[in-house]
């Protein structure tokens, strides 16, 4: 395995692998530069949906914090 090797999180196994260990796109979270990146794929998912959200609210100008 090379240090360019991509890592997954496989929803199905529950566990980290590599891309040429990983099934399905749409059972797959990923591409992660490291295994513990794809292990911890749930607080990068948070964070993305948390700056998608707000960036969201800027464009439709309707921000909670008023």
């Amino acid at each position: 395995m090379t240090s360019s090797e991509k890592w997954y999180w496989d929803l199905t196994k529950e566990s980290a692998v590599t891309a040429s260990e990983r099934g399905p796109g749409d059972r797959t979270m990923g591409p992660y530069d490291t295994r513990a990146e794809a292990e911890n794929w749930r607080s990068t998912v948070e964070s993305r949906n948390d700056a998608w959200d707000d960036a969201d609210e800027e464009w439709e100008g309707t921000d909670d914090d008023e």
